[in-house]
């Protein structure tokens, strides 16, 4: 149950930012629409405000925005003039089907953000020791936490990452010699790291420090960590459809599953998974291929390059050959993620 209830609000926030960053600017250019929906299948609940019909439909896997012409009219709707989609200037047009991933990937920031401030990381960009491990050679030879290691057998280290390679690297020769800081003094410490069999590696024994950044700092941080994680979903795409490199995909159910394991984990995990679901529904969208935002978005640069359009029942049949794909590869992933849970 727990699954399927952190899987729903998972969707609904993922699915809801995303078409409201259509609708908005939808509104925003003068485009009616005709219906915002929550949801794919029969409608179990609806409400009209004045054009617009705000629905919840039976299956939370997905949601749309019905925009005025685009050939989705159904019975007793009327586009008004000027007001259809393919009625308003190309910059336009563009503008309302980017925003939605924009909305997922700017929700992925915040939500990022949010974390850092709220929970905070491991910082893993200097060297300064956070805690000291028990029964480590860190604690007998008397490290504390705040000591800040310089130097590793004479070469300089700047980050965690760096300290602990080096540190794991000269103990399999031997005693290693750390150059510590502690409150301003500099000293040294020549110290005998065995291999630790319960760990698999030599180990000192020290962690890393905790941090909370402030508002700011937070931002700036989420910002730099999406644009890193959003260019290793992008090589992880290109690398799966090329099929260089064999890269897990999961589908609904597979969110679902591992929705219900974050939220079991506390509202921490639960935010960071948000995140990184927001973060791969923008991109994911923004993808080139016919029926998702960025396969729209590629005709519309063709038609601003060429300054010609192409005849909308040519596009809407590239678009309805590429929504068929879609739907069979989600159902394809769907089966191999009931394989696995099965394990058929």
């Amino acid at each position: 149950m727990i699954s399927i209830l952190s899987f729903i609000v998972v969707i609904g926030i993922c699915v809801i930012s995303h078409e409201f960053g259509h609708y908005i600017t939808a509104k925003a250019c003068g485009v009616q629409v005709h219906e915002f929906s929550f949801g794919m299948g029969p409608v179990l609940w609806k409400h009209k405000i004045e054009r617009t019909l705000w629905s919840v439909r039976a299956f939370p896997i997905g949601g749309f925005v019905r925009l005025a012409g685009m050939e989705e009219e159904q019975p007793g709707e009327n586009v008004i003039p000027g007001k259809g989609f393919n009625d308003k200037k190309a910059w336009q047009r563009f503008l309302i089907l980017f925003n939605g991933p924009l909305v997922n990937v700017f929700l992925a920031i915040i939500l990022t953000a949010f974390f850092l401030s709220g929970h905070g990381v491991v910082n893993m960009t200097s060297t300064a020791v956070g805690s000291i491990m028990e029964n480590l050679p860190a604690q007998a030879e008397g490290l504390q936490a705040g000591d800040l290691i310089l130097s590793v057998n004479g070469e300089s280290v700047s980050n965690w990452v760096e300290m602990a390679r080096s540190i794991r690297e000269a103990a399999s020769t031997g005693p290693v010699t750390l150059e510590i800081e502690r409150e301003g003094a500099r000293f040294k410490k020549t110290i005998s790291i065995p291999f630790n069999s319960t760990y698999g590696a030599a180990l000192l024994g020290v962690r890393p420090p905790f941090v909370r950044y402030g508002a700011f700092t937070a931002l700036k941080n989420a910002f730099s960590y999406t644009v890193s994680m959003s260019i290793e979903m992008i090589q992880g795409i290109i690398r799966w459809a090329l099929r260089a490199q064999d890269v897990e995909v999961t589908g609904p159910i597979g969110i679902a599953t591992m929705a219900g394991e974050a939220a079991k984990q506390g509202i921490w995990t639960f935010i960071s998974f948000l995140a990184l679901i927001n973060l791969n529904l923008g991109l994911i969208n923004l993808f080139p291929f016919p029926a998702l935002d960025g396969g729209r978005l590629v005709f519309i640069l063709g038609e601003i390059a060429t300054r010609k359009r192409l005849p909308e029942r040519v596009e809407n049949y590239i678009h309805f050959v590429g929504f068929v794909l879609l739907i069979s590869l989600i159902l394809f992933i769907t089966w191999k993620d009931i394989s696995r849970i099965f394990s058929l």
